[in-house]
């Protein structure tokens, strides 16, 4: 299984459909959140990245995702302004997916085979890392948080290739 992103279509938390090649030559985090979860607060930190690492060409990517204990059952509509009003999230937000199971988004199916560890997500704020070419580069588990000196490391490192 290839290991780029580059010819995956998603969908815009408005319904629009989206090419991830349109991100070439940018350093992609994906993350599947949701707004009822222990790790919630971590929209603080993926704001803090992107407020910090925009300029420089990184680009958060967000995946609304009910599949775990349920903590993601808002419209579109009620993620966004849950975002907005709770955490002012600047960064992208994209239509609800599912990250397992046998309605697996494309997307998810490529991230979770892409690099070790390999295999299922298991829970929500699960972060992958993606190269300027669109290579998945690193996975990050929940617990680790988005300023975490690991996780910085990485994309620095992507940010200056």
């Amino acid at each position: 299984m290839s290991s780029t992103i580059s010819d995956i279509t998603v969908k815009t938390i408005n319904g629009e459909d989206k090419q991830l090649n349109e991100y070439a030559g940018k350093v992609l985090l994906i993350v599947n959140v949701a707004s009822l979860c222990g790790y919630t607060p971590q929209y603080e930190g993926l704001e803090k990245l992107n407020q910090m690492y925009r300029d420089a060409g990184l680009r958060i990517l967000a995946f609304p995702c009910n599949d775990f204990g349920e903590q993601e059952p808002g419209s579109n509509q009620e993620i966004v302004q849950f975002c907005t009003s709770n955490y002012g999230v600047t960064f992208e937000l994209f239509d609800k997916v599912h990250a397992k199971g046998s309605q697996q988004h494309p997307l998810y199916a490529r991230l979770t085979n892409a690099v070790e560890p390999t295999g299922p997500i298991s829970w929500n704020f699960e972060k992958f890392l993606v190269s300027k070419q669109g290579e998945v580069v690193a996975r990050f588990k929940s617990s680790v948080k988005p300023y975490s000196p690991d996780l910085i490391a990485t994309l620095e490192g992507e940010l200056v290739k």
